[in-house]
């Protein structure tokens, strides 16, 4: 990753004559997270660049220095995310409204984001589908990174884009598991209240930098790097994992989750 952003970000809170954490505490960020994106480790999103700009009088001109997204169409306040989660070596997802992003099919993604709110025009909607579909390539790979997907039941009961897409999906998903390339538990509804269930959560590994999270809500999302928030969310997630049906229950679950959609009429 290029770390010249992270030079330009140093050299004006230099010559602005903050330490790290005096600037962290004006931009309303952590000191570890200026710390990573000015040793190159992490891009920071729109709206970081937006606050660092503001912390130092820069104008725009941090936000306009900001890397561009490649042809990527995703929301701005996911796209650090998207790029932190190509260098992860794991990734341990929850979902619980809709199969998590770099495990969706095409029709299925399709769908998702053509529910979206506002409606994207036809041309952005393809684009979108078409990131997404990248994303999953990191599946591809035989080994790395290492995934773990907890699915909430409602993600496997809510028919998006119909029953086909729906056998379609889960079928995936399903063959992902069976082979040990993503690891899978379904939270049953049975189980009732737990934890996680506020919004979806990513959680990641590196080689070279410590663990970060991701969380989500409606047109909202946010990347953790502070050690004790991500420790935290590592805590919650573990202790629904724990609630979880066994890998084994799981695929079953989803194989005749699948099967039912197939013979829907």
């Amino acid at each position: 990753m290029s770390n010249t952003y992270g030079d330009w970000l140093k050299a004006q809170r230099e010559a602005a004559g903050l330490t790290q954490q005096e600037l962290a505490d004006t931009a309303i960020m952590t000191r570890s997270h200026i710390s990573h994106i000015e040793a190159g480790r992490r891009i920071p999103s729109k709206e970081d660049a937006r606050r660092l700009d503001k912390a130092l009088n820069t104008g725009n001109v941090l936000s306009s220095f900001l890397p561009g997204k490649d042809d990527a169409a995703v929301a701005d306040y996911f796209e650090a995310a998207r790029l932190l989660e190509q260098q992860a070596t794991m990734i341990r997802e929850f979902a619980l409204s809709y199969v998590p992003g770099i495990l969706q099919t095409e029709k299925y993604a399709r769908a998702v984001i053509g529910a979206a709110f506002p409606p994207h025009s036809e041309t952005e909607r393809d684009r979108r589908v078409v990131t997404r579909l990248e994303r999953s390539k990191i599946l591809t790979e035989p080994v790395t990174p290492l995934v773990w997907a907890l699915l909430d039941e409602a993600v496997l009961r809510r028919p998006v884009g119909g029953p086909e897409t729906m056998a379609e999906q889960i079928t995936h998903v399903a063959d992902l598991a069976e082979t040990g390339r993503v690891r899978t538990h379904v939270v049953p509804f049975g189980l009732g209240v737990y934890p996680l269930m506020q919004s979806m959560l990513t959680l990641m590994w590196f080689d070279d930098q410590p663990p970060a999270a991701y969380s989500e809500g409606l047109s909202v999302g946010k990347v953790h790097d502070s050690p004790a928030v991500v420790e935290r969310l590592q805590s919650a997630y573990d202790l629904a994992l724990g609630e979880a049906l066994p890998t084994k229950e799981s695929l079953a679950l989803l194989r005749a989750t699948a099967k039912d959609y197939a013979n829907h009429d």
